[in-house]
Order: C-alpha cells, then structure tokens, then sequence
C-alpha cells in the first residue's frame, strides 16, 4: 500500500512544473519597481549617519575613566623586587592600556567618519572603502598570545 502511494506521489509531481518561480522584478527593470529608475529607488537618511556617528564617537568619553582606572591598579606595582608575576602585570598593564588607547582612537575615527558620510553623502562607495580600510589597517589588532 505505502509502495502505492509513494508511485502516485512521484506520477503527481512529474506532472507539476518543474520550473522554479521567484517573487521579484523583472531583471530588467533596473531594481524598483517595473519600469522605475533604479537610482530614484536608493535613499539614504542623512541623520541616520550623523546618529551612527555620534554613537561610535560617544565611545570615547567613557574610555578615558577607565584607562585611569587601570592605571590606578598599578600603583605600588614593584617590578624590581624580583616578582615575576609583578613583571607579568606590568607586562599585560602595558599591552592593555595600549590596546584600549587603540580601541579610543578607533572609535574616534569611525566616528568621524561616519558622521562625515552622512553630513555630505557625496563619497564613492569606493572612497569610503579606503578610508575604512585606511581605519583598519591602522589600529590592527595584535595577534593572540596564548591560552588558545
């Protein structure tokens, strides 16, 4: 019986399309709507721009207390009494605070750039590509070191 019903199953099917259909404009409509120009389709919010820029730049601000803060836990630190573990702190205090000061100026500069975007809108997507690489490769994180 169940042999029977698979056969119909399969008989049902091959008499179906076969053809798979998409919900979506003609591909020569441009992208909008039929017969619309695609470049009055793209819209871009200015203040949404502005607002992410903000956002990434607000960042900053808190930062500055908490690199105090890891700097006041380094107080009475001693590295020449012989300790390695003080030398190890001392090790990662460094690379730390280096990297968080990376973190501020990174958000800096996304930032600004960002808000800049929104407020002219007139860069190339290539251009601002450049400069978010530009941002990239300058703060590039440092490879992992252990405990991997």
């Amino acid at each position: 019986m169940a042999w029977d019903e698979w056969e119909q199953l399969k008989a049902d099917a091959a008499t179906r399309s076969s053809r798979m259909r998409l919900n979506q404009y003609p591909a020569n409509s441009g992208g909008g709507a039929p017969g619309a120009d695609a470049s009055a389709d793209l819209k871009s919010d200015k203040r949404a721009w502005a607002e992410a820029g903000d956002g990434t730049k607000g960042l900053v601000e808190p930062i500055g207390p908490a690199l105090a803060r890891l700097e006041d836990g380094q107080t009475g630190l001693d590295i020449a009494a012989g300790c390695r573990s003080a030398a190890a702190q001392k090790e990662l205090y460094t690379s730390w605070s280096e990297y968080v000061r990376n973190v501020r100026e990174r958000c800096k500069s996304l930032g600004g750039l960002l808000e800049s975007s929104g407020h002219d809108l007139s860069k190339t997507d290539e251009s601002l590509k450049a400069e978010l690489d530009a941002i990239k490769a300058k703060y590039t994180d440092t490879p992992a070191v252990g405990g991997q």
